[in-house]
């Protein structure tokens, strides 16, 4: 099973364009990343940089696309960055993430499945590989591979 574990940082919604973390908290982070990679359940993960650091919002209303820059004031919570991980339960993927380096009430973590073709009916799943195959001879990258 796939998961995304998704962090919140406390500061991010109101973090100054071109906010870096200190080399203390990216070497707590690394040491994570390694214990992620020996294990084997690491597949990617990134940081985000803040709001208002060339951001901006797409929006479709009445036909009508609109742009909005960052920082967005009206965001409560804003992605700080990512992991997507393959592990084997729910409970394996809420384990990792309890183990995300932060100080107390820094940042809100989330844990979200993402989608396999077995959540599909046998129809929409026949469909989405011969989509795949032929994306994979237009592309040509493999199935399975975006």
């Amino acid at each position: 099973m796939r998961f995304m574990i998704i962090m919140y940082p406390e500061n991010y919604p109101t973090a100054k364009a071109g906010w870096v973390p200190d080399l203390t908290d990216i070497e707590d982070t690394r040491k994570f990343h390694e214990e992620l990679a020996a294990a084997g359940v690491l597949q990617s993960l990134d940081g985000l940089t803040p709001p208002a650091t060339m951001s901006a919002r797409i929006t479709l209303k009445n036909g009508k696309l609109k742009v909005t820059d960052g920082p967005f004031t009206e965001a409560k919570e804003v992605v700080g960055g990512f992991y997507i991980l393959d592990v084997k339960s729910r409970e394996e993927a809420i384990k990792w993430a309890s183990r995300i380096p932060r100080k107390d009430d820094e940042m809100i973590v989330e844990v979200r499945r993402l989608f396999d073709i077995s959540d599909f009916t046998p129809a929409v799943q026949d469909k989405l590989t011969e989509l795949e195959e032929e994306q994979a001879a237009k592309f040509g990258n493999k199935p399975g591979q975006q």
